[in-house]
């Protein structure tokens, strides 16, 4: 398929602006890959919504794949390196066909390996287009990778009698010498990097390896929680933190102290950063892997869970030619991924986009993104100073945490530019209460702040095994009683239903996949303007104001996302208990 012809339709459909279009072609062209790895590479359209341009372009249907439903004598059907190198996979067959999803079906050479395929087979061929990613997942299944883990021990084992130091820097890194070698043929590497792919591949967001008497042991964070994986031999615990220090360039002699380290590796065809840090522990070095894939964590605004009114206010907020956009929330409620995708709408190139971040987790072509380091005296306050020679117009600063920050921020804001950040504050009503508490005076903040959000991050109940039932009572009078304090902009009748997940094959008896964000977002107003001239307003004074906005609170957004079988009932009162 060419370029132009994705392009073109996308821009039809809407999806993709003629701005970004034009990168997008320019970039495929000066950096030879397709339009296609571009678009997913930034993350501008969702692999769902390019599969089904292309099923319409191709004429080609376009399906998403189950893929616990792909079982292991249909996977054998297409060789390992067949599937990986053509991005195609069986999806299901009968007697006399062979169904197989293809990410890109014009491709010749896909085209001959399944001819083949269909001849050996003795069978006919149907075709639909598939995205990238179920493609990786389903061959993900291919290669077990508790098997590789599994047969890279059996391999140490019978190494034992090896001289102690040989057999450790043959497990760490490969003979530079011997080119022949790949990576896999060593066991540690073996282990590490089927512990990688198998975060991947699950959608874990950290890695914990952690070393103990009897064993180390490995958890994954799945969804906010952490769930052990896997365990090893406590012997192993040195090797392996090793190996993951090799990968970040930190010093392999230094155990005594904590260190702080970053990679990018090819994971299923796809560049994933990993975010490491050690901890010295009695039992050796405990390691945490933050897994930082573009493709789940760079999202549109739209695919947050923002909606109605707050996404009004949001866009006009970001759009205006200065102030500031402020986010609060407690750690691990999404702040940071909302503040990227604001930025990625403001990224454009007319404007220098420049942010501070501690530290980057996410790199956007086209922002100057800068990592701050405290030990050297390059904090926020420090970096926002120096930022402001180098002529931008939308600064990202990572977190307001002082005095100093806070009045070069507002001082940013009212000299004309869009300031994004954030506070550590209960929810969006508190942002002024705390900027006040910084030293900041109140009658600065009317011209300085656009707008403020809350958030939280709420776990997803699963689709598949979801089941709806009628409310208890008490439950059932909390969400009356917020629903009424919004009845003109909450259109939901009743009866209502609330949902409960009790897990199943699909997410792996779960109940979750995933987690929601929950909003509630507000504007300065000239009414807001007047409460802050006063001289004692309180916090209660600004709450009524967002609330004549018609402010739809986290509880609210919560009560509604739960009404609408996204979350459970349950999970949105305890979240939004104590705000």
């Amino acid at each position: 398929m060419k370029n132009q012809d994705l392009i073109s339709a996308l821009i039809t459909e809407g999806l993709l602006t003629q701005e970004d279009a034009a990168r997008v072609l320019r970039e495929a062209e000066s950096v030879k890959k397709t339009a296609e790895e571009v678009i997913y590479s930034e993350n501008l359209v969702s692999e769902d919504d390019v599969a089904k341009i292309k099923s319409k372009i191709l004429k080609i249907p376009y399906k998403k794949i189950d893929v616990a439903s792909v079982s292991e004598s249909l996977i054998k059907l297409i060789p390992f390196d067949n599937a990986r190198s053509f991005k195609m996979i069986p999806m299901s067959r009968t007697q006399d066909m062979i169904v197989v999803g293809m990410v890109n079906p014009d491709d010749s050479q896909a085209q001959q390996a399944l001819k083949f395929l269909a001849s050996r087979e003795k069978v006919n061929l149907g075709v639909y287009v598939v995205t990238p990613s179920d493609v990786y997942a389903v061959i993900n299944r291919y290669n077990p990778i508790s098997d590789e883990i599994k047969e890279a021990l059996d391999f140490i084992k019978n190494e034992k009698g090896a001289d102690e130091f040989r057999a450790f820097q043959k497990i760490i890194k490969l003979d530079e010498a011997d080119s022949s070698k790949k990576d896999i043929d060593a066991p540690i590497i073996r282990i590490v990097s089927g512990l990688l792919k198998e975060a991947v591949g699950v959608k874990a967001s950290d890695i914990h390896i952690e070393p103990g008497r009897l064993k180390t042991r490995v958890r994954f964070r799945l969804n906010g929680e952490l769930e052990e994986y896997t365990a090893f031999p406590p012997e192993l615990s040195q090797a392996i933190v090793s190996r993951v220090k090799v990968l970040s360039n930190m010093k392999l002699d230094e155990t005594r102290i904590p260190q702080d380290g970053r990679f990018r590796t090819m994971i299923f065809e796809k560049e994933i950063d990993f975010r490491v840090s050690t901890f010295p522990t009695p039992n050796g070095e405990k390691v945490a892997l933050r897994v930082l894939d573009s493709a789940t964590g760079l999202k549109n605004l739209g695919d947050l869970g923002i909606v109605g009114q707050s996404f009004d206010i949001l866009n006009r907020a970001i759009t205006r030619a200065y102030g500031m956009v402020l986010l609060t929330g407690p750690t691990g409620s999404g702040k940071t991924t909302t503040l990227y995708a604001l930025m990625k709408i403001l990224n454009k190139e007319n404007v220098n986009v420049i942010s501070l971040e501690d530290p980057v987790e996410y790199t956007i072509d086209g922002i100057n993104q800068s990592q701050i380091k405290p030990e050297i005296g390059y904090n926020f306050a420090s970096g926002l100073r120096e930022i402001l020679r180098q002529d931008p117009d939308i600064l990202m600063v990572g977190e307001i945490r002082d005095k100093e920050t806070a009045d070069l921020a507002v001082n940013a804001a009212l000299t004309g530019h869009v300031l994004l950040s954030t506070l550590h504050t209960n929810n969006a009503v508190g942002v002024i209460p705390r900027l006040i508490d910084l030293g900041v005076s109140s009658y600065l903040l009317p011209s300085a702040i656009s707008a403020m959000a809350g958030q939280r991050l709420i776990p997803k109940l699963c689709d598949s095994c979801k089941t709806a039932s009628d409310p208890a009572p008490e439950i059932l009078k909390v969400i009356k009683a917020e629903l009424a304090l919004a009845q003109n902009l909450i259109q939901i009748k009743e009866p209502f239903k609330v949902y409960k997940a009790p897990g199943c094959k699909i997410c792996k008896n779960k109940g979750i996949v995933g987690r929601v964000a929950i909003f509630e977002v507000f504007e300065m107003t000239k009414e807001l303007s007047q409460v802050l001239s006063e001289k004692n307003f309180s916090e209660n004074d600004i709450l009524k104001e967002a609330l004549r906005q018609g402010m739809i609170s986290l509880r609210q957004d919560g009560i509604i996302k739960a009404l609408q079988g996204l979350v459970s009932i349950e999970d949105v009162l305890s979240e939004t208990d104590k705000i």
